[in-house]
């Protein structure tokens, strides 16, 4: 088993520790130049249009409410609380500043990313509507072989970041905090997966609608609580996030260290699992929502990156920082990793805080779980048809049990290597389309300056 980790590691370390990285920061940043800097001048108004548009005349399955909660159940959970633990565990306190700067550029990812899925939807024989980077390659491009390998590498991402570490993190936490053994938290989330599956995205995109909101203000109010309590310690925390992001963390106490390069590694790799921009899951569920044009998802599609990555990651960082619990061990000797830091950090400071955090890993590690389960149900279909989505549905239950009884060093690699090799496609094909991009943005963003001409005349 130590073997099969070690060579895990190692693929790991290769694909995001090279080309991915520049890949990644790369189109962000000439996105930001080429739309000169849209995420920082239409953040404000993506926020508005997040919690107050409605479309509901306008093409789609869901509305672009739901849409967005589909996206953030997949991203606003177990990438924001247990991976940047994970991350600051083996890259120090210094991958929290990477995972804000791919963020910071991910926005704009995420806009082009949304806006060609929009664009390039279509409705499929059961009059749903069907998107994502394997529809703007194939139609947009003409590319549909590497269409065909976005979607293969999508449907086996679904089943490893989308649906292992979930359970693995989600049976962690139930064992931590009521002793319950991971076999019977796998087997109860193999049949509440099934069950909620086959409603399909709108089932999905209700259940995302009520559950998204509760969790992420239960867990962002848990937070703040410590962060209050704490005051004093956060100006220190945030620059220890900032000086160890170039300079690499020094060992203490249970923690190993990190160099520049593993914050580095471990802050992109993590920040992308946690908001998604570039990895194209994320346009699967912005292109079934109402929307009248494609740049208006798009700007709400983008402010579920602000939301996750520099909202609630931002939290979780400075909540394990304030604690000092980095670098405790557990009862099995071992340093706390993953959810169990988190569920300590809330531990010492809430009573029962540790309880807060099962409860919020739950509700977040199984709405990601099904709306994962609805990408990688889009991706198999477009790749092999309707007639493999039975076999995939089982497939994927059968994953959310293995998740929970896998072990936790294994998990984590499987789920970055899947998520590296979906990520490649996609990028190839916001390369190409880099000019559809920019003349869908411009016609939109001269649509907005009128609507404010519009409302300025009848005010």
């Amino acid at each position: 088993m130590s073997s099969i980790v070690f060579v895990l590691n190692c693929v790991d370390e290769w694909l995001w520790g090279h080309f991915l990285v520049v890949l990644l920061v790369g189109i962000g940043l000439y996105f930001t130049i080429r739309l000169k800097g849209m995420q920082f001048r239409y953040l404000s108004y993506s926020l508005k249009l997040a919690f107050t548009r409605k479309d509901e005349g306008a093409q789609g399955d869901i509305s672009q409410f739901q849409s967005l909660m589909t996206a953030l159940a997949a991203t606003m959970g177990i990438g924001s609380i247990a991976g940047v633990a994970t991350a600051i565990v083996a890259g120090g306190f210094g991958a929290i500043f990477w995972m804000w700067l791919i963020a910071l550029i991910g926005m704009v990812t995420k806009f082009s990313e949304a806006i060609l899925a929009v664009k390039y939807r279509v409705l499929d024989s059961k009059g749903q509507m069907c998107g994502g980077p394997m529809y703007y390659i194939t139609n947009g491009l003409g590319w549909k072989w590497l269409g065909i390998a976005f979607a293969i590498f999508g449907s086996l991402s679904a089943l490893a970041g989308g649906n292992l570490i979930q359970a693995n993190s989600i049976a962690a936490a139930v064992q931590g905090f009521v002793d319950v053994p991971p076999l019977w938290t796998g087997m109860a989330l193999a049949v509440l997966t099934g069950v909620v599956i086959l409603g399909g995205i709108k089932s999905i995109g209700k259940i995302s609608s009520y559950l998204v909101p509760i969790m992420a203000l239960l867990y962002i109010a848990g937070g703040l609580l410590i962060l209050i309590f704490h005051f004093d310690r956060i100006p220190a925390g945030l620059i220890s996030i900032v000086q160890h992001a170039f300079t690499g963390q020094a060992a203490f106490g249970g923690f190993l260290g990190a160099s520049v390069m593993a914050a580095i590694q471990l802050g992109v790799a993590r920040g992308v699992s946690s908001n998604e921009a570039g990895l194209g899951s994320a346009p699967i569920a912005a292109a079934a929502a109402k929307t009248d044009v494609p740049g208006r998802q798009a700007l709400i599609s983008m402010s579920g990156v602000f939301l996750s990555s520099l909202v609630v990651c931002t939290i979780t960082a400075l909540v394990i920082s304030v604690t000092g619990v980095l670098g405790k061990v557990g009862i099995d000797g071992k340093a706390l990793n993953g959810s169990l830091l988190v569920m300590e950090a809330f531990r010492s400071v809430i009573p029962g805080g540790d309880g807060i955090i099962t409860l919020c890993l739950i509700l977040f590690g199984f709405t990601t779980i099904v709306a994962w389960a609805y990408y990688g149900e889009k991706c198999i279909e477009f790749a092999a048809g309707e007639r493999s989505l039975f076999l995939y549905r089982m497939i994927f239950c059968l994953s959310a049990f293995l998740g929970a009884v896998m072990s936790f060093e294994m998990v984590w690699p499987i789920a970055d290597i899947m998520n590296g090799l979906m990520a490649l496609p996609n990028l190839i094909g916001l390369i190409g389309l880099s000019s559809i991009v920019a003349i869908e943005s411009r016609a939109f963003f001269d649509l907005l300056a009128r609507e404010k001409l519009l409302v300025n005349a009848t005010d």
